[in-house]
């Protein structure tokens, strides 16, 4: 069974897929431990990870690679944020090609300009591309799946870009008849009112993505009340849990001039050794080395 198969009977069965943001296979694992039904390659995660802006910085041979990476080691379906899809039409169907070669399940491409600016970002610029370019992108991305369960979905920025819900349920529309099977709409709001006003005026047959990093009321019970959402994606908690866990421990530890405060706090290198799976590592051992 494909990634994409998997991840629409997921979605058939429990009515709501939950993809949690990774930037590593480390990061992938641990949400796949943690019980989550899918990864979110975040293109702002890897981004951070690499130390450089979200603005289309990080190539696609980088996303790609850690992509296939995550896909291998967690065993989760995963969901590709490929931002813009690297250019116009034509770099969409060789990325969707390369995407789906690294075993994804679904790919998210949005409707803004490349190079983009991070959505959440205050003042940044968020440049949109025209109704019928993106079309086309949606229409290559069809064109360029092997598998028809890959999930295509695609992102609509016209509130992150001011441009109201009528922009927003127009592209929205277009979007599913060029072919999407699910609308990503995100917005910067620090409440959910803009988002679920959104959902109410959806009048199309594919379900609706969320991302609901800027206002965190919006929790799994909620999302179900709304009953057109079928994927959730937690889209940015792993690199700040990373960065928050990272900082507190290097502080204390300059500190106190030490790392015995620590020691208590942090994962036991026991611990990191079974997420590698150091265990088989010296089962194998014993087996094959003569």
């Amino acid at each position: 069974m494909g990634a994409g198969t998997r991840l629409r009977k997921v979605m058939a069965e429990k009515g709501l897929v939950e993809a949690m943001a990774a930037h590593s296979p480390l990061s992938a694992m641990l949400a796949a431990e943690a019980g989550f039904d899918a990864i979110w390659a975040s293109g702002f995660e890897l981004s951070a990870m690499y130390g450089v802006p979200d603005v289309s910085i990080v190539s696609m041979t980088q996303h790609l690679d850690m992509t296939r990476a995550m896909a291998d080691r967690s065993g989760l379906p995963v969901v590709a944020d490929i931002d813009t899809g690297f250019g116009n039409a034509i770099n969409v169907l060789y990325a969707v090609e390369q995407y789906e070669r690294a075993g994804v399940g679904a790919i998210v491409m949005e409707d803004k300009s490349f190079p983009k600016v991070t959505s959440l970002i205050a003042g940044g610029r968020q440049d949109m591309v025209r109704i019928e370019e993106f079309q086309g992108k949606i229409e290559a991305a069809r064109s360029a799946r092997r598998d028809p369960d890959l999930v295509l979905v695609a992102r609509t920025e016209a509130l992150i870009a001011g441009l109201g819900q009528e922009e927003a349920l127009k592209r929205a529309r277009a979007y599913e008849a060029a072919g999407a099977d699910l609308i990503l709409v995100h917005s910067k709001q620090k409440t959910p009112d803009e988002i679920e006003a959104f959902i109410k005026a959806w009048d199309g047959k594919v379900p609706i993505a969320l991302v609901p990093t800027a206002y965190p009321q919006m929790t799994v019970a909620r999302v179900k009340e709304l009953k057109k959402v079928g994927l959730l994606i937690w889209g940015n908690h792993a690199i700040r849990a990373a960065v928050a866990a990272m900082r507190t421990t290097f502080a204390q530890i300059r500190r106190d001039g030490g790392i015995h405060g620590v020691e208590a706090s942090i994962a036991s290198v026991d611990a990191v050794f079974d997420l590698q799976g150091m265990g088989t590592v010296k089962d194998n051992e014993k087996r094959f080395l003569r």
